[in-house]
């Protein structure tokens, strides 16, 4: 069997290297000429049987994935999705619906899609200058307002606002600037802010059926620079009362979006008119310890689009987990108060806390380390897991206040 990986960073690096052990030979494809430090860092090449990197020419690839007799194409990240899903379509493999491949891209066209079907979404603008942007929001009565950039991820670009100055602040500094993945913010989405509980549901979906691996709670604090980062992540499970509404809610958006064949991510905030659509990726929920969550919660995203590439039929038999049923685990964002060159023992001392299961770093021995601000400046990650609430909540605490110390860039 040979599958495409169109960029396979972040989880995507995971996915390679859990097919190629399974049997399966990787051929690694770009999207983009030039790849971002942030995305690059996970690439390992060892996993494929052929890198054919970067091509403007889609003809001649779509030509020479034919003659390679691929038997599907995924994307390994959120720059991958349009060119895997027309990849596919061109050489007639189980994709997504070919009609909606750049709603399930560009926020805007999403929210779109998904109001169109009768679900809930939150007021919503894309604009391409700041007066525009300040303009919407003075109109629309809105109490407050989240500026973002149309085709980015995770806390990128991300700013609350209060007044139509700020949303105008906010919009020049994603304006003319590039996003996480090196692509160029010509426009920015302005929306209403949402308040309650934000959550992310990893599916995968296979001839049109949704499967859920993992729900994880979102727990965030506002950085440095008015824009939220990431603090901690709980699992909740799938048959547990918050659990039902949201699977039933990211189902419709999964079907809205033309879903069928695919991974996808999507963050939902849990609000008090009911589950209202952040945003959905095409593709793996990013950044994940998928050895952790097989370990801990069961088949992790990752482990079910192995199953769904090399065996979908046996889905089917998957049992969903059932409330109660969840360890006390926590996916833990390292946050750096203290920027300076990164100190080389940090991840030693942290991985020494009883708790900490896995630890993964974002960074490289004596790189030059920023204070957190986003998702692509913080140091990393760690799992935490413990048999009671009380021990995992005493080695967080202990991590963040190492951070205020300057644990990531002091040497003493």
């Amino acid at each position: 069997m040979k599958v495409v990986i169109v960029d396979g960073y972040s989880t995507g690096a995971t996915l390679a290297k859990r097919l190629a052990r399974a049997g399966v030979d990787c051929i690694h494809v770009r999207s983009q000429p030039d790849v971002s430090a942030f995305l690059v860092r996970s690439f390992s090449p060892d996993d494929y049987v052929v890198d054919l990197g970067f091509t403007g020419d889609f003809t001649s690839l779509a030509r020479e994935l034919a003659r390679l007799r691929v038997s599907r194409v995924v994307a390994g990240t959120e720059t991958g999705v349009v060119l895997a899903e027309t990849l596919a379509s061109a050489l007639s493999l189980p994709t997504n619906d070919p009609a909606l491949v750049e709603a399930r891209r560009d926020k805007s066209l999403m929210q779109q899609a998904v109001q169109a079907a009768g679900i809930a979404t939150p007021q919503t603008t894309v604009v391409r200058s700041a007066r525009a942007a300040a303009h919407w929001y003075a109109v629309g009565g809105l109490e407050e307002a989240v500026v973002k950039p149309l085709a980015s991820a995770g806390t990128d670009g991300v700013t609350f606002c209060a007044s139509a100055e700020e949303v105008g602040q906010a919009a020049i500094a994603v304006l003319g600037t590039a996003n996480i993945f090196g692509e160029p913010n010509d426009a920015v989405l302005v929306q209403e802010r949402l308040h309650g509980t934000e959550y992310c549901i990893n599916t995968v979906s296979s001839g049109g059926e949704h499967y859920v691996a993992e729900i994880w709670r979102y727990t965030k604090r506002i950085g440095p620079t008015a824009a939220p980062i990431y603090d901690f992540q709980e699992p909740v499970a799938p048959a547990s009362t918050d659990g039902k509404v949201l699977v039933g809610y990211v189902r419709e958006v999964l079907d809205a979006l033309g879903i069928t064949e695919t991974p996808a991510h999507t963050e939902v905030m849990l609000t008090d008119r009911g589950p209202v659509l952040i945003e959905t990726g095409a593709r793996l929920g990013g950044g994940t310890g998928p050895d952790v969550v097989d370990a801990y919660l069961g088949p992790s995203q990752t482990a079910l689009t192995v199953t769904a590439t090399m065996d979908p039929a046996s889905l089917h038999t998957r049992t969903t987990p059932q409330a109660g049923q969840q360890p006390v685990l926590r996916w833990v964002d390292f946050i750096n108060h203290h920027p300076g060159p990164a100190n080389p023992h940090a991840l030693t001392k942290i991985a020494e806390l009883p708790s900490v299961v896995a630890v993964f770093p974002g960074f490289a021995p004596g790189q030059y380390l920023p204070a957190t601000s986003s998702l692509p400046t913080s140091p990393g990650f760690a799992y935490l897991a413990a048999p009671n609430s009380h021990e995992l909540i005493e080695d967080y605490d202990t991590l963040r206040a190492w951070e205020h110390e300057g644990i990531y860039t002091s040497c003493r």
